[in-house]
This record gives C-alpha cells, sequence and structure tokens, in this order.
C-alpha cells in the first residue's frame, strides 16, 4: 500500500475516480507480473529444447564417474548400482512428505498472491480512515509531526522499492551482457533469472547457476566455459553487494551502508530472507521518527 500510494494519490490528482484510482495500480502490477511469467516460461520452453544433447552428456558424466570411482576406489559398478538403490529406498519414503510439503507451500502461494493485493486495494480505499485513526493515539500538538512522519515513511518504501528494481534490472544485464560475451546461448534468460534468483541470499545465486553452467559445458563440451560462467556470476556479485546495493538503496533512503548491513544480518536472524529485504526500509522509518 505504502509503495502504490505515491501512484494512486497521482491518479486521483488527474481526477480519476477513487475505486480506479486505487484498484488500477493493484491490476497493473498483477498484469506486469504475469507478463514477466510467461515470459521467462517462453525461454524456459526454448531452454527445453536443448535438453536431448544435455541428458546425453549427463549420462556420459556420470559413466565417467563410475569409471573413475572403479579404477581409484575399486569400488565396482554393481557396488555402486546397489549403493545408489537404497538411497533411493531411504528416500522414497519421505518423498510423501517432500510432496505434502510441497503442495502446503503451493497453496500458501497462492492464498497470498490473492489476499496481498485485496489487503493493499482495501488500505490504499480506507487510508483516510486508518490515518484518522493513527492520530488520535498521539496529543494534539503532535499531530503535524506525526503526518510528517507518515508521509516520509511512505516516500521511504517507495524510494526502496524504486531502488531494488534498478539493483535487479543491473543486476539482470550484467549477467546477460557476461553470458553473452563469453557466448552462452539464452543468457538474457539466464541473467535475468540469476537476478529475480537473487533475492533468496547464497542459495539463489548457486542455483541460477547450475543452468547455464550445465548449458556452457554441453555447447562448447569444455569444463572452461563453465569455469567463465561461474567467474561472471561471481563478480556481478561483488558488485551488487558492495556498489549496487549500497550506493543505489542507501542514497534514496538516506541511511549509510554500515547501517544497511547491519539491517540485512539482524533481519536474516529475525525473519529469515524476508527480514533481509523489510528491516532496510524499517530501519530509514526509525530515523525519521528518531529525528
Amino acid at each position: 500500500s505504502f509503495v502504490l500510494f505515491p501512484i494512486s494519490n497521482w491518479l486521483i490528482s488527474k481526477r480519476f475516480p477513487g475505486f480506479l484510482a486505487y484498484g488500477l495500480p493493484v491490476i497493473l502490477i498483477f498484469l506486469f507480473l504475469v507478463f514477466v511469467f510467461f515470459l521467462m516460461i517462453n525461454q524456459i520452453l526454448e531452454f527445453t529444447n536443448e535438453w536431448t544433447s544435455l541428458r546425453v552428456k549427463l549420462l556420459e558424466a556420470i559413466d565417467n564417474l563410475s569409471l573413475f570411482v572403479v579404477h581409484n576406489f575399486a569400488y565396482s559398478a554393481d557396488s555402486q548400482k546397489i549403493f545408489l538403490q537404497n538411497l533411493l529406498d531411504q528416500s522414497g519414503g519421505k518423498a510423501l512428505a517432500f510432496l505434502q510439503s510441497m503442495a502446503s507451500s503451493f497453496s500458501e502461494g497462492i492464498f497470498t498472491l490473492i489476499m496481498v493485493p485485496v489487503f493493499a486495494t482495501l488500505i490504499l480505499v480506507y487510508h483516510k480512515l486508518l490515518t484518522q485513526t493513527l492520530y488520535t493515539l498521539f496529543p494534539a500538538e503532535r499531530r503535524e509531526a506525526v503526518r510528517q512522519v507518515l508521509v516520509d515513511t511512505v516516500k521511504s518504501y517507495y524510494d526502496f522499492v524504486k531502488g531494488m528494481a534498478l539493483v535487479y534490472l543491473a543486476v539482470g544485464i550484467l549477467n546477460s551482457a557476461g553470458l553473452a560475451i563469453i557466448g552462452i546461448p539464452h543468457p538474457i534468460l539466464f541473467g535475468f533469472l540469476a537476478s529475480v534468483l537473487t533475492f533468496i541470499p547464497y542459495v539463489g545465486i548457486m542455483v541460477a547457476s547450475l543452468l547455464p553452467i550445465s548449458v556452457a559445458w554441453v555447447t562448447y563440451d569444455s569444463a572452461w566455459y563453465a569455469i567463465y560462467v561461474i567467474i561472471v556470476f561471481a563478480i556481478v556479485q561483488v558488485l551488487e553487494a558492495y556498489v549496487l546495493f549500497p550506493f543505489i538503496v542507501g542514497n534514496r533512503l538516506k541511511i549509510n551502508t554500515l547501517s544497511i548491513f547491519i539491517a540485512i544480518v539482524l533481519g536474516g536472524i529475525f525473519w529469515g530472507a524476508a527480514g533481509m529485504i523489510l528491516f532496510i526500509p524499517m530501519v530509514s522509518i526509525l530515523k525519521l521518527i528518531a529525528d
């Protein structure tokens, strides 16, 4: 609601009806996310055309690994098959629990995707009532100060989201350019997929790198190109963590780099991945109140 309020306010200033001014930004963001989703799906479908050659390469790698184990550790191929079968049997019992957990997470995600726009729209519609309620919690002579903090809070969240969008856009462009330079197919798909998955600390970038590494390996039949992919992602990650994020986001929120890193660490401790994002504008809001 904080992020969309400046847009809704602008639409109202242009004499849009209230229901349209509050509902239109939510609908446009939803349509944009759907467009991005289908764009990514289209790119993934194009990538699956190369699955046959990738599968052959993977099977060759597994055979070579098996021979390496036989020659260097005297562990026969039959023993390896028995070991893998036992491993599959043990994991089979956990498959149902894993699928149940996935189904639960998926249903929760769908519920959240539906309810967040609903709540955001309703908060925008009733923002005047909510603001009046907030004023009653403070003495009358503090009303202007409360109003200013509220205005600055909305601006802080809006600037934060704009900053994050610029960071992810810059990371996607840098990833795509790096992959294109070394000649990896579908550089835009892999570059922006890695950019989006950067939202998940540490794990996201590792998962995102697996696909371009595999494609590089299949395309050029050389481990060097896979190493080049790792180098590209590593350089971009360093730039994102130490240059782009503190400079773009920190400048918009007017908080220093040290405060940002402390907020990221504390957010990760208390709220996990979401906390690493949300604690940053919260620090900015605390600064506004303190000022």
